[in-house]
Order: C-alpha cells, then sequence, then structure tokens
C-alpha cells in the first residue's frame, strides 16, 4: 500500500460486531478480560541506560542489543490520538552482557514528534487521527487546508531494519529514520522517493545471503497501481563501507506488478521470500483511492479507505528474485487474511510457504485507544470481534504442465495435505493445510511468528516461536513444531509478552539452540515490567531482567550482537 502510515495490524482497522464466531474464538462467558488501559498510557523516556534486576541467570554468552519499538506517547497537549498506531515512536534497548542487562529507551526525534512537541497539539495527521486546522488561522485559510493533500508521517513506529549495515527505524511511507543502536539518537530521515520510483516500503523486509535486503513498495501514476519488489544491494556493492550517512545508493527494482483495478490496490504488510524467490500475496483487503483523496476534506482519517471484499479472494504472485521474471501461472486460493509470514522454502519443485491467517478480514477490530482501554468486562465483546489468525501452509508447484489433466492435485510432497488443482490451463487453485492442531485453539490464535531467521530464513525449518493471543494483545509465548504440530507454551495470569525473538548460542548444531527474548508487561502493577529469557529447546524460563519503568505495548524489534 503505503501512502501514509499503517501499523502493525493494520488490518484490524475495520470492524463489525461479531457474527457466528465459533466458541472457541470467543472469550469464556462471563470470564471478564482484564482492562489493559495501564498499558496504552504515555510514558516517559529514558535515555541515559539504568541497571535491571537479575532473576534467575542470564547466560553469559549472550551478548549485544535486543532493540524494540512502538507507539510510547498518545497525547499532546489538550489533544489525544485516536487509533493505537497513531503514538509517537518510542525505542527501546536492553544491552546483554556478562549476565547483566542495562534498559534506555528514546522517543523518535522525528519531524512528526518535533512539530507536535512545538505547537503542543496534533498537527501531523497519522493513520487513524486526522489532525485539525490551526485554530490561529482565519476562517479561509483552515477551510482551503482541508483541500490539501496530507503529507506522510515519518513516525516511525512499527520496526527496527537494517539496510547496508546502518540501523533506522520504520513504518510503511516513504520515510525512515536512521539511528544510532547504541545511543538510539535519532539521525537522518531517509526518503525512499530519492533513490527508487516508490512511494512507500514495508516494514518487513528480507535479507539475503549476501547481504542484500529486499522490500516491497508500490507507486501510483497515470499508468495504474504498481507492487515493486526492490533489492538494496549490500555495503560493499558499491557503497562506501567507511560513510556517516544514510545510503541506499543502488537500489533498485526488481520486477513490477500491475494491481488489476488501478482505484482498488490491495493491503500488504509483509511477503514472502525463499532462496530463489518472492512471494507477493494479494489479499482481499482493498484501499479506496478515490477516498483517500476525499477523506481529509470529509474530516475522515485514513483508515477509513479500506474494506474487506472477499469476492475477489486471494492471488500469490511468484517472482524469480534474480532474475525479476514474474510467473505467468496465476496462484489463487480462497480469500484469507495475513500480516505475518512464517517462513517460505523450496522443496522437491516446490514453494512451501507458512504464514498466520484468518479467514474474515470484515470481523477484525478496530484497534482505537478507546476500544483499547475498555475495562473489565466491557473489552470483551471487542476481544470477541477480532479475527483469530492461526499458522497455515500453502504450497506452489512451481513446474506446472499446462497439459497435467485438470483438478488432480499436483502437490506431492510427503505427509502435506496442501493441494494446488490446475481449474484450467495456467490457472491453480490452492488449499492450505492447518499447521496446529486442536491444542492451539486454547490460546486463541497466534501471531508475531519468529524463527531461527539467520539459519533457516528461506530454508527448510521445524520450530517457529509466536505469541498467543487469549486476549485483545497477546497473553502467552508459543513454539510450535511444524512436524509433529507439537505446542510448548510459557504463560502466566496478568502478564502479556511481546514478539519472542530467537538468539542462536554460540556454535549451535541444532536449530532451537538458543533463546527466546520477550519483553513482559503488566497492567496489575506499576514499573513491574521485565525481559523474559527462555531456553529455546524446552521452552522453560532461564532468567528476567526486572525494569524499574513503565513501558507500554509494543510491535517489533530485533536482537543485534554488533551494538
Amino acid at each position: 500500500m503505503l501512502f501514509v502510515c499503517l501499523s502493525c495490524s493494520v488490518g484490524a482497522a475495520m470492524s463489525s460486531e461479531p457474527q457466528n464466531i465459533p466458541s472457541w474464538q470467543r472469550c469464556p462467558q462471563g470470564s471478564g478480560l482484564e482492562s489493559l488501559a495501564a498499558l496504552l498510557s504515555s510514558v516517559e523516556e529514558t535515555p541515559d541506560p539504568i541497571s535491571t534486576t537479575i532473576k534467575g541467570t542470564i547466560p553469559t554468552w549472550i551478548k549485544g542489543s535486543f532493540l524494540r519499538n512502538g507507539p510510547g506517547k498518545f497525547e499532546f497537549g489538550e489533544e489525544s490520538y485516536t487509533h493505537w498506531f497513531d503514538g509517537m515512536a518510542l525505542m527501546h534497548r536492553f544491552h546483554i552482557q556478562e549476565g547483566n542487562v542495562t534498559y534506555s529507551s528514546r522517543f523518535l526525534r522525528s519531524d512528526s514528534y518535533v512539530s507536535n512537541s512545538e505547537k503542543n497539539r496534533i498537527v501531523v495527521s497519522e493513520f487513524g487521527t486526522l489532525a485539525m486546522p490551526d485554530p490561529c488561522k482565519n476562517i479561509f485559510a483552515r477551510f482551503f487546508s482541508r483541500f490539501q493533500v496530507p503529507k506522510a508521517t515519518d513516525n516511525a513506529n512499527v520496526n527496527f531494519v537494517k539496510y547496508k549495515g546502518d540501523y533506522y527505524v520504520s513504518t510503511e511511507t516513504n520515510f525512515m529514520r536512521r539511528i544510532d543502536p547504541r545511543s538510539l539518537e535519532t539521525k537522518e530521515k531517509v526518503d525512499w522517493s530519492q533513490y527508487v520510483a516508490v512511494n512507500s516500503a514495508t516494514a518487513h523486509p528480507h535479507y539475503g545471503r549476501d547481504g542484500s535486503t529486499y522490500n516491497m513498495g508500490n507507486s501510483y501514476g497515470r499508468s495504474g497501481f504498481f507492487y515493486h519488489i526492490l533489492r538494496v544491494p549490500p555495503r560493499d556493492e558499491p557503497a562506501d563501507a567507511t560513510a556517516d550517512s544514510p545510503d541506499l545508493s543502488g537500489a533498485r527494482i526488481v520486477c513490477s506488478i500491475r494491481a488489476p483495478e488501478s482505484r482498488k490496490p490491495s493491503y500488504y504488510h509483509s511477503f514472502a521470500m525463499s532462496e530463489n524467490y518472492v512471494v507477493f500475496i494479494e489479499q482481499p483487503i482493498k484501499m479506496d483511492l478515490l477516498k483517500f483523496m476525499l477523506y481529509k476534506i470529509q474530516g475522515k482519517s485514513f483508515h477509513r479507505i479500506m474494506s474487506w471484499q472477499p469476492q475477489y479472494g486471494t492471488v500469490f504472485h511468484l517472482v524469480n528474485r534474480h532474475t525479476g521474471e514474474v510467473s505467468d501461472v496465476k496462484y489463487r486460493a480462497a480469500a484469507m487474511f495475513t500480516l505475518h509470514q512464517i517462513n517460505a522454502f523450496e522443496e522437491n519443485g516446490f514453494l512451501v510457504m507458512d504464514m498466520c491467517c484468518g479467514d474474515n478480514g470484515e470481523i477484525i477490530g478496530d484497534f482505537t485507544l478507546e476500544n483499547l482501554r475498555r475495562g473489565s468486562g466491557d473489552i470483551d465483546k471487542f476481544y470477541n470481534s477480532l479475527c483469530r489468525n492461526l499458522p497455515r501452509r500453502y504450497v506452489l508447484p512451481l513446474n506446472v504442465d499446462r497439459q497435467a489433466p485438470l483438478d488432480e492435485n499436483l502437490v506431492t510432497l510427503h505427509h502435506c495435505k496442501a493441494t494446488a488443482k490446475m481449474i484450467k490451463p495456467g490457472e491453480v487453485y490452492m488449499t492450505h493445510e492447518e499447521l496446529h492442531d486442536a491444542e492451539l485453539l486454547q490460546y486463541g490464535g497466534l501471531e508475531f511468528p519468529q524463527i531461527n531467521y539467520e539459519e533457516y530464513n528461506g530454508r527448510p525449518y521445524r520450530f517457529f516461536y509466536s505469541c498467543g493471543f487469549g486476549h485483545v494483545f497477546a497473553d502467552s509465548l508459543l513454539k510450535m513444531d511444524v512436524h509433529t504440530k507439537e505446542l510448548k507454551v510459557w504463560r502466566h495470569p496478568g502478564l502479556y509478552p511481546s514478539e519472542p525473538v530467537f538468539v542462536a548460542s554460540p556454535n549451535a548444531a541444532e536449530e532451537d539452540d538458543g533463546v527466546v527474548l520477550s519483553v513482559i508487561v503488566t497492567p496489575r502493577k506499576e514499573k513491574s515490567t521485565f525481559l523474559l529469557v527462555l531456553d529455546a529447546k524446552t521452552f522453560t524460563e532461564l532468567g528476567r531482567a526486572e525494569v524499574p519503568v513503565d513501558i507500554p505495548c509494543g510491535t517489533h524489534g530485533v536482537f543485534s550482537n554488533t551494538c
């Protein structure tokens, strides 16, 4: 997509009352989910590193920084943001060395943050909040300001990403900010459009083993709306390794895919990548670009331009990431909604793609702060309106014989229940395999999947880690074996984890030889946040580092052993 900021759960922008929700998806009658309002409040930054209290043991081999991002400030002066995604980016650093942990945080000094702070009111529109005209202007100036095209925000509150060895914080506009990962100091603003002809890039790039970075962007003009696969080369190809400035030189468009309807493109949050292919999932969450042009005039925020239109189904676009060639085979599936892929790999002439999916984008709740801050009991209704995402496997046959019999399953992988059938020459319809059994359902579905990325991204793998959603925000950590569908769980009442991040141990011989890191927050007691360290193999707690400050619910993060 991506004209202005869309945060990590953008699908949650659409809402409706729950309709025919299975009993396993509903919170127990009368359960009274606890209020999470305390986890969605503005906090102060902690720019100077502070010590933490260690309980248990933090393995001494862990050396580096766990970097996290997410909304941390929800008002300026008398004006408050409407949507959780709109909060100003707050960056966190847990520095781990010799079994000890320090914590620091800083607000991103984006143009949005600085302008809002100077005016002491909201002057830059965000995903769910429309900035009002300056009350000091005369009535004519205020009126005509509604006809100005809104500028994209640089409030990069979604993720930490890397290009050519440099760290950036990113959202889904054309702007990123370079960051010093040690001090969390805000550096230069980077405009993607100065390097390659796109309007945006996602906050979920993939990294090649040669040091290159792949991403997706888009462009819109008289010739139509295009989705683009992007590649940024490694630092030494041809960037100057000593340069102390942002460098996306050499960035190029690998391929372009035209949207079937230029005024109704699909929203995308991420994409899948194997060793030789990129897969763009064109899902039926549609953006109305006419509404986009009119929404400010009408006084509506950006998230109102999206809608769930299942009649379009789902289309998988297969791209050779080395040549940029787009497969002329149409891979289709039933309508589904996805934000995050788990992994993709090639095996015996097939591309296996695992992802977190939901069936009904229409019942995804509106993540306004008003909804999220509902009291105990009242929040149950909102929780029941949310789409539950579950792990699924789709299999794309890479070599489709156009003379093959119609309606014959082309998937021949051993023990695979996914199907792919040619319904007419050059068009394949796929059904998925569920990558879970009934045990997962009691944890409310899952999201924020992570794997041993460095060694297994784009390759056959066995384990992934994720958050379980028995509440509006994650209330458990899960480890899934995709071979056996066995589940391991860390869950404690009143404790709400962040996305789990895997860190491999030195000289690891097995895929799950390492630890899993997650930041745990609670609404039950102030200043009770802690960094949790789990043994990745057994999924048992090794230790925790208690932080004497409040940290709000966040989005994504990374572990770096170089800072």
